[in-house]
């Protein structure tokens, strides 16, 4: 990807998964987000971030569009260097925003001809300056039509779409917005992974009124900790929200500075982790905003891999 002139490290050897053989393992699969950088200085912390994190075999990484597709081209770029030179089964995401069919159907081309095999399939967050999503002109209104387009289309793909555990901020109608859930599965998605989420009672729930509704495919915990105060209310004032259980909030205000805000934040995800993986959570879904101090610390804490904690 020479736009953000990211070098990749190199994994072990292996070849790229589908998806699905993945999810087919009994253990708890484990994956990273990366996103794909604009600049210089974001480039060489996502390469500090993939050198401490690819040596920890992570199931599959994924990574995102920016707001409104912006990020499309670096996107595409990050995910072939990563699947030509680490070895790892990367996950694209792919949304609605800005694209007709013909445009994705063209990257879904490219990306099986080098033999790139899963999608994370979403609608998309709308541009900055725009209040709402619109279906663009030649292009799909929701991610169930991605969905149904992907497998109609190339029928291999493997398929992810998001999961809300805390509810979808457009559909306050929680039954609605199952019915919304059923149509992505029922289209032919391979399996959902959630949103971030504080409270591990939302994602049981989830998954609950999941098994109610008939959906049965797999389902992946999505967790970020609180790095910082300034992150924190940024995560409260996202589109998608977030919903910080009271007990979180006291040892944050209690925090003096960054440093141990971040110590609280890793300390209380640790905990979720391990209360998932006690569950038999499927797997879980590391939104690691390209740092690797918070994920190493996770597994090492947790004996998921023998690792040294070396990089914020």
């Amino acid at each position: 990807m020479r736009e953000a002139g990211v070098p990749t490290p190199r994994g072990e050897p292996r070849d790229a998964m589908h998806i699905r053989e993945i999810l087919k393992r009994r253990q708890p699969c484990f994956s990273f987000e990366f996103f794909p950088p604009r600049t210089k200085e974001g480039a060489e912390q996502l390469y500090a971030a993939m050198v401490d994190l690819v040596p920890l075999g992570p199931s599959y990484v994924s990574v995102t569009y920016g707001a409104g597709g912006s990020t499309r081209e670096l996107t595409h770029g990050l995910i072939l260097r990563i699947h030509q030179h680490t070895g790892l089964t990367v996950v694209s995401h792919m949304t609605c925003v800005g694209a007709t069919r013909g445009q994705i159907g063209e990257i879904l081309q490219e990306y099986q001809q080098h033999g790139i095999e899963n999608i994370m399939a979403l609608r998309g967050d709308p541009p900055k300056g725009e209040a709402s999503f619109r279906q663009p002109e030649g292009g799909f209104a929701r991610a169930a039509d991605l969905v149904a387009f992907i497998k109609t289309t190339f029928p291999g793909m493997g398929i992810g779409v998001a999961g809300f555990p805390e509810g979808h901020p457009e559909t306050p109608n929680r039954l609605r917005e199952m019915d919304y859930l059923k149509a992505k599965v029922d289209a032919g998605a391979d399996y959902i992974c959630t949103q971030l989420f504080f409270d591990n009672r939302d994602f049981y729930d989830f998954c609950e009124r999941c098994e109610i509704a008939g959906i049965t495919v797999p389902i992946i915990a999505g967790i970020m900790p609180v790095s910082s105060l300034k992150g924190m209310q940024r995560m409260a004032e996202l589109a998608l929200g977030a919903r910080f259980p009271a007990r979180l909030i006291k040892s944050l205000m209690r925090a003096k500075d960054d440093e141990y805000v971040e110590r609280v934040g890793i300390h209380w995800a640790t905990e979720q982790v391990r209360d998932l993986i006690d569950q038999g959570v499927g797997g879980v879904h590391f939104y690691t905003l390209n740092r690797s101090k918070a994920t190493l610390q996770i597994y090492e804490t947790l004996g998921l891999k023998n690792v040294s904690v070396s990089r914020g």
